[in-house]
């Protein structure tokens, strides 16, 4: 049989538990407060892959990596038909062509937002053609280069990338990029026509790491690659 002691000890263990419940519910809530979306900083609300520029639910935005137009923001279109490539792809990327670029004519096939051949130029390009057919990508390629003041070393081509590409003569460009849509097979499209008319000296395309094409070198970012075809 239990003495006063004992009550009160019971009781004050009691007590205890009682404290201990109180004070984890409310850790409990905190933690879940402190994960909700809106406290979140944005680069971990932009879906599927941190080195993805978000798809036209207005989390994403491009800017400027490195050169003459460091940290100048580009503008995005509000559409799932554009997907601009990340910072971090193009940070990566970049820092392998970067000795290629210094007065080099660029190419940008798909060229959506104009965010490739623009940071090219931004980085020592002398000229940068870009190549797009979709027109709200359309209305922000021209926007960007406006805001840039680069019309003088830029060229829009509202026409079929491949298209285009199929026109080339050897050589015509120093460095090429493509960043043709996911869904479809133009990536090894565009290598099987680079192998028979090597257009530029180095052309590189970006497509799903999950989807390797043939070329002379791929570098993986996630779910994002980039495969690079040097000229014969």
């Amino acid at each position: 049989m239990a003495g006063a002691g004992d009550a009160a000890g019971a009781g004050g263990v009691h007590g205890a538990e009682s404290l201990n419940a109180e004070r984890e519910s409310r850790n409990a809530e905190h933690r879940y407060q402190r994960r909700t979306p809106s406290d979140l900083p944005l680069l971990f609300r932009v879906p599927r892959s941190e080195f993805r520029v978000g798809k036209g639910d207005g989390l994403g935005f491009v800017r400027i990596i490195a050169g003459e137009f460091k940290g100048r923001r580009l503008k995005t279109p509000a559409t799932d038909k554009v997907r601009p490539t990340g910072d971090r792809v193009r940070e990566a990327w970049f820092s392998i062509l970067q000795r290629s670029l210094r007065g080099a004519r660029v190419l940008d096939l798909f060229a959506g937002t104009g965010a490739l051949g623009l940071e090219a130029l931004s980085r020592g390009a002398a000229t940068a053609d870009f190549v797009e057919l979709h027109r709200l990508a359309l209305a922000s390629l021209k926007a960007n280069i406006k805001t840039l003041a680069v019309e003088d070393r830029a060229a829009i081509h509202k026409v079929d990338a491949l298209r285009f590409a199929e026109r080339l003569h050897r050589g015509q460009y120093d460095v090429a990029f493509a960043d043709p849509p996911y869904a479809d097979e133009q990536a090894a499209r565009l290598v099987a026509m680079f192998r028979v008319n090597a257009f530029a000296g180095i052309f590189s395309i970006e497509h799903p790491a999950d989807k390797p094409i043939p070329g002379d070198d791929t570098r993986r970012y996630g779910d994002t690659a980039v495969t690079f075809i040097y000229a014969p």
